[in-house]
This record gives C-alpha cells, sequence and structure tokens, in this order.
C-alpha cells in the first residue's frame, strides 16, 4: 500500500494547558484534496497549525512521507514542502506583487509565468505594492506566493472568507485548477461548505476538537440532511 503524503495518528495539540485537538487522525495521499469543516470555534484553524508545528502536541503523531515530524521546527517542515496560507493573508506591503512572488520562490512547475496564468489579475497588478491591492486580489497574492515554494501539501485556512462572490468564485475556479494540475495535494479549511466539498475528493468534519465524519466529499455533498446536522450550513437550492 502505497505511503500517504501526510498522515494524523490520534493526535491531542494546543496551546499551553488549553486541549483544542482531541484524538484526532487522518491520512491524505499524494495529490488529493481534503475539506475540513465545522462550525467556528471546533479547532479547524488550529489543526493547520498543528501541521505547521505552531502548537503542542501532548499525545499521538504527524508523518510526512512516513517520517515522525512532531517534533520538527515549522521552518523545516516548509522546507519539506509544506506551504501554508494563513487566515491573516500575511503578504509583504510594502513589497510590489511580483516582489511577493520571488522573495521565496523555489524550482519547480510553480513559477512566475504559471501563477500569472493562474491568477491573470495578479499579472496585471504586477507593480503594485501588497497594500494596494483588493481583498480578493490579496488573497490571490498569499495562494500565489505559496505556490511558488512549490510544496507538495498546501494548507488553505478559509480563503474565501470575507470576499465578494464573484471574486469567491474566482478563487474556487483557480483552486479547481489546481487540483486537475496535480502538483500538490491541498487542505482546504472553509466555511463555504458546498464549494470545499466540490473541489476536494474526501472531507473530514470537527466538533469540540474531535473528528465526528470523515468520508467521501461528493457523498456528504449530495447528502443534505447530514450536511445540516454536522455543519449547520444549507446548500443553496439550485
Amino acid at each position: 500500500m502505497t505511503e500517504p503524503l501526510l498522515a494524523l495518528d490520534d493526535v491531542r495539540a494546543g496551546y499551553g494547558s488549553a486541549i483544542v485537538l482531541d484524538g484526532v487522525s487522518l491520512t491524505l495521499p499524494e495529490r488529493g484534496g481534503l475539506a475540513v469543516l465545522g462550525r467556528n470555534g471546533v479547532g479547524k484553524s488550529t489543526l493547520l497549525l498543528t501541521i505547521m508545528g505552531y502548537t503542542q502536541v501532548g499525545r499521538g503523531r504527524i508523518l510526512w512521507r512516513g517520517e515522525d515530524i512532531t517534533r520538527r521546527a515549522p521552518h523545516r517542515r516548509a522546507l519539506a514542502g509544506i506551504g501554508w496560507v494563513a487566515q491573516e493573508r500575511e503578504i509583504f506591503a510594502s513589497l510590489s506583487v511580483e516582489e511577493n512572488l520571488t522573495v521565496a520562490a523555489r524550482d519547480g512547475r510553480w513559477n512566475l509565468a504559471a501563477v500569472y496564468d493562474l491568477f491573470p489579475r495578479l499579472a496585471e497588478r504586477r507593480r503594485n505594492l501588497g497594500n494596494q491591492l483588493s481583498g480578493g486580489e490579496q488573497q490571490m497574492l498569499a495562494i500565489a506566493r505559496a505556490l511558488m515554494t512549490n510544496p507538495a501539501l498546501l494548507l488553505l485556512d478559509e480563503p474565501l472568507e470575507g470576499l465578494a462572490p464573484i471574486v469567491i468564485e474566482e478563487l474556487a475556479t483557480a483552486i479547481r485548477r489546481m487540483t486537475k494540475d496535480g502538483s500538490n495535494a491541498f487542505l482546504l479549511v472553509e466555511q463555504h461548505a458546498e464549494i470545499a466539498l466540490s473541489l476536494t475528493q474526501t472531507a473530514l468534519v470537527l466538533e469540540r476538537g474531535r473528528v465526528v465524519h470523515s468520508g467521501a466529499s461528493a457523498a456528504l455533498l449530495a447528502d443534505h440532511a447530514a450536511l445540516d446536522r454536522l455543519v449547520g450550513l444549507r446548500l443553496a437550492e439550485a
């Protein structure tokens, strides 16, 4: 059986004495897509921070291509191929779009031409400073900058939050293209459950730091009652 790209085995983690995740297990294959769903405050962002190494793990293991990285420093996880797009975006406001993209670039499939093809709006704004971009453009830049590190796994923390519907559709289209490209796996934390499920193969739902559902994204997307019960967000009627 092929070794998963990422695996969490019975992980308990949090901040100091505060436990946020308790007994979380998951697996993600090379070039796979996993949606992490749940109501606010259930530990979704903490899960990404734990994968990146920014929380205290009290129990369990985090495996990267079969190697235990539970105690590995965050910068070493990034060098190993884990990219992260934080909720706060954290772009460099005083650098141009192109400088933001090239500052941490690494060789691979994703280069300037590729990310400009994925996000044409960034190509148009390449000479603008980060603080001259709209919220949607800043999110595009944050994703594109992470792609420029050519990660094997991309962690996306609520990339659609607070954006206009037209920008949400634009970003969802870009993420869909990324999945078809197949050059990296991604883990998507998102409140827009129906969009997240349409972009991924598998889904995991958290409640109070525990996994309460794990299965195929398509099956959960088709089960409106289960989605209402687990996430509390009804799909829009067609």
